[in-house]
């Protein structure tokens, strides 16, 4: 049976950044869930937003975690910030994945994070009041699916990995 490690959390949290390193360090296959639906739809997600809203890219979203989460190899995903939206997403977290780690950090960090890219349009306007209002609807919802928190704020790549290998334990190393 495959282990898939999950990572969760809002925008600019780190997932897949240290996604990526995590990954490599396991020697590992690592997907997003943004890129996947980027592929399917054979658009950026800020297109499918625009030409097709924002339920059709909740759809998209939840089919790429569905498909990532029955993966026949050991993986790494990060799960797009909204995919603890779907009481269906939060239940096959539950049920596949072997770990599910919730990337966090504050909201003036995800601001200083989110602001070099322009692929996020859930942040058109005032980013930093969205990023607010986000934090605070979703923050119960990664809480009830991780397994653990990590805080990334003000810490480097390295730490944060070092943290998620820890907080793995048995669970995958075993």
């Amino acid at each position: 049976m495959a282990r898939i490690i999950v990572l969760v959390g809002m925008m600019g949290s780190g997932k897949t950044t240290v996604g990526k390193r995590l990954a490599e360090r396991l020697g590992i296959s690592f997907v997003d869930t943004d890129d996947l639906v980027a592929a399917e739809a054979g658009k950026s997600v800020r297109e499918v937003f625009a030409s097709d809203g924002e339920a059709e890219f909740r759809r998209m979203e939840s089919q790429a975690l569905h498909v990532a989460l029955n993966s026949p190899d050991d993986l790494v995903v990060a799960a797009a910030g909204g995919c603890v939206l779907s009481a269906n997403n939060r239940a096959a977290m539950h049920e596949h994945a072997t770990c599910v780690l919730w990337l966090d950090a504050d909201v003036a960090t995800l601001g200083e994070r989110t602001r070099r890219g322009a692929h996020r349009p859930l942040l058109d306007g005032d980013a930093a009041t969205r990023l607010a209002t986000l934090d605070g609807e979703r923050r119960a919802l990664y809480e009830s699916v991780a397994d653990a928190r990590i805080d990334t704020t003000g810490r480097t790549i390295h730490d944060v990995v070092n943290d998620v290998v820890g907080a793995l334990g048995k669970a995958y190393t075993a």
